[in-house]
């Protein structure tokens, strides 16, 4: 049986998660969780770079973070859908890694493949857990599965989040893995035409959310989230 993850993060294209979330993963990570990530798509639609060129990057930016798996289902960029069939091909995926914890896309955002990607996966995570529903594997019948908890990172809108999480160790990571997309970011050499995360100002915009959103909780970097979820804590004493 495929090893279980604590935490399994999905994005609609290779560098969504590490964009948003992670330091998150990082620092997960470096306490000993087990954390995977899976792309919906190849991100073909990219304006700079290639396919191939993003999954050798998906790859290196893997290894920085040191995460466990990452696969990629190839949906297709700009069209995938948030129905039945695409659904399935996720709730196999939630059944194969039975992650206790779910990261998703923004609900809104700039990107019409963001919304559609956090409806998509927040809808099979329920799926996964219902009986009726059987996906097969490998010829072999998969045990339901549903995640203790979804989350949605925050991407380009700047909405309110409904907690935040201190990365401020794991700054330096998190920023060293999104490096590794350097077809889509700043490249004063580059003779590629430009596009909205193309610009220096972009990249010093990642840095400076995480600093902001630091700075509101007393740290010196933070990473936003929201959820449909009521949040709790055992004791008040556990809120920063």
């Amino acid at each position: 049986m495929t090893e279980q993850l604590d935490i399994l993060a999905f994005g609609a294209h290779p560098d969504d998660v590490e964009l948003s979330c992670g330091g998150t993963i990082a620092k997960e990570i470096y306490s000993g969780k087990k954390v995977g990530i899976v792309d919906l798509t190849r991100g073909e639609l990219g304006t700079r770079g290639s396919a191939d060129l993003r999954d050798k990057e998906a790859k290196q930016a893997a290894l920085i973070l040191g995460v466990s798996i990452r696969e990629n289902l190839g949906f297709r960029d700009g069209f995938f859908k948030n129905d039945e069939s695409h659904q399935l091909e996720i709730i196999k995926i939630l059944r194969k890694y039975r992650p206790k914890v779910v990261l998703c896309n923004a609900k809104t955002d700039r990107h019409i493949d963001h919304g559609r990607a956090a409806s998509l996966v927040y809808d099979a995570c329920f799926l996964s857990g219902l009986h009726k529903i059987e996906t097969v594997v490998d010829d072999r019948l998969q045990n339901l599965w549903r995640p203790s908890q979804v989350y949605h990172y925050m991407q380009w809108n700047n909405d309110p989040c409904d907690f935040v999480v201190d990365i401020s160790e794991f700054i330096d990571k998190k920023m060293a893995a999104i490096l590794a997309y350097a077809s889509q970011l700043y490249d004063e050499k580059s003779k590629e035409p430009e596009t909205p995360i193309s610009s220096q100002q972009f990249l010093n915009s990642i840095q400076n959310r995480a600093g902001d959103l630091g700075r509101i909780i007393g740290v010196d970097y933070a990473e936003g989230f929201t959820t449909e979820r009521q949040l709790a804590v055992a004791q008040i004493s556990d809120l920063i």
